[in-house]
């Protein structure tokens, strides 16, 4: 009996012992209910039963945390699509050049040499006389040349050629970025803007120059932008000052570009203002090459001198005046009109209309009365005394003489 009751008595003990841990557990969430809503559920839970009581605790304390990481995952991924927006914004792509219309066959020829740069000046003539019929802009630069190497490519060498060849009604040049290097003189290698340097380099340009003086080809020279590396920027300097004395001792035209590509302090910037005055990017990352925007700038510069020499054709209204183009004239030779002889023409009425005299004769005045009568027009009514639109001048009436007049007194011899 004593076994039974030790048995009873811890069967009952433990009983207890879980009571008191459930109702422990359930006081504090019975305590923190403010609302109907929530008391409604505290019921429903306590239907559950012990074992959920005892394990389901803390999945029922993780589940409000789940609404406030969802709010702030909403605002990371606005901010995320902000970004992609604005990213997308600024990538905008420019919009095409125009189509260029159909040259005439006897277009001016505007013929660009010179290294890369020069290439992206031929992009910016192209566009900017894409709409003119009567000029054509070809593009004969070499990107890795200059005046240093010779040995690569050899400008005073092939001037000849491409000038037989394309027959250009103007040059455009632009080098000088690759020519910061060593240049061989006789047999010995001389550092860039040494004094045998120079000499060599400017000799090299003036021949350039004086080829194009014998054909009589006029020439324009577009100087260099500045460059994001300060050294390199000293020695496009330099180079612009050989080219503007060599180009202005054959009567050629050098354009100056450099204030298009540097800010107030003459140092070098990425982006400034296009032709139209809007902020743009000019230069490529790697600060040397150009963007569309800038080649077009450069172009821009370029573009007055060389209209002055191309004259009306830069005009996009102008054509070629051919056969085509004028209008039809139809001749009908049937039934021609008879040719009769001329009547004669009277001397004394040659116009027929009641004349008497031939022109030239001197006409005799006539008053105005009489011009009324003989035109037979009504003559003007003459005003009677004493009225009041009479304003004739009155005579006064001389007073007769009582005695009448002796006879004339003769004249004494």
């Amino acid at each position: 009996m004593k076994a039974n009751r030790t048995k009873n008595s811890d069967g009952s003990g433990k009983c207890i012992a879980l009571a008191v841990v459930a109702f422990s557990l359930a006081m504090p969430a019975a305590t923190a209910i403010p609302s109907t809503a929530e008391a409604q559920e505290y019921r429903r839970e306590q239907r559950r039963g012990l074992f959920d009581l005892l394990f389901g605790g803390a999945l029922r304390q993780r589940q409000p945390e789940r609404p406030a990481t969802r709010q702030r995952s909403a605002p990371r991924k606005q901010q995320g699509t902000q970004r992609r927006r604005s990213a997308t914004r600024s990538a905008a792509p420019q919009p095409p050049p125009p189509p260029e219309v159909e040259k005439l066959e006897n277009a001016r020829v505007v013929l660009v040499l010179g290294d890369f740069l020069a290439g992206g000046l031929a992009e910016g003539l192209s566009s900017a006389y894409a709409e003119s019929p009567g000029v054509r802009v070809v593009n004969r630069s070499n990107g890795s040349s200059g005046f240093v190497r010779d040995d690569y490519y050899d400008w005073n060498g092939e001037i000849a050629g491409i000038l037989e060849e394309v027959s250009p009604t103007v040059v455009v040049m632009m080098i000088g970025s690759n020519d910061r290097q060593q240049l061989v003189v006789d047999g010995k290698r001389e550092a860039p803007r040494s004094e045998a340097w120079l000499v060599e380099y400017t000799q090299r340009v003036e021949t350039f120059a004086a080829a194009l003086e014998e054909k009589q080809i006029p020439l324009i020279w577009s100087g260099l932008p500045s460059f994001k590396s300060s050294s390199m920027s000293s020695d496009m300097l330099a180079f612009n000052d050989i080219y503007k004395t060599a180009v202005e001792a054959v009567d050629g035209s050098f354009v100056d570009i450099w204030d298009g590509f540097v800010d107030e302090n003459g140092g070098f910037i990425f982006t400034g203002p296009d032709m139209n005055g809007q902020p743009v990017r000019l230069r490529g990352s790697d600060g040397i090459n150009l963007t569309r925007s800038g080649k077009r700038k450069v172009a821009f510069y370029v573009e007055k001198p060389l209209n002055k020499l191309l004259g009306e054709a830069v005009s996009p209204d102008i054509g070629e005046l051919g056969m085509e183009s004028l209008p039809v004239l139809v001749l009908h030779p049937e039934n021609p009109s008879p040719v009769n002889r001329t009547m004669p023409i009277s001397l004394s009425d040659p116009a027929l209309d009641g004349g008497l005299e031939l022109m030239g004769a001197v006409v005799k005045p006539i008053a105005r009365q009489e011009r009324g009568q003989s035109d037979g027009a009504t003559p003007e009514p003459v005003a009677q005394p004493g009225r009041a639109d009479n304003f004739s001048l009155r005579t006064n009436a001389t007073p007769k003489s009582e005695t009448p007049p002796g006879p004339p007194a003769q004249a004494t011899p």
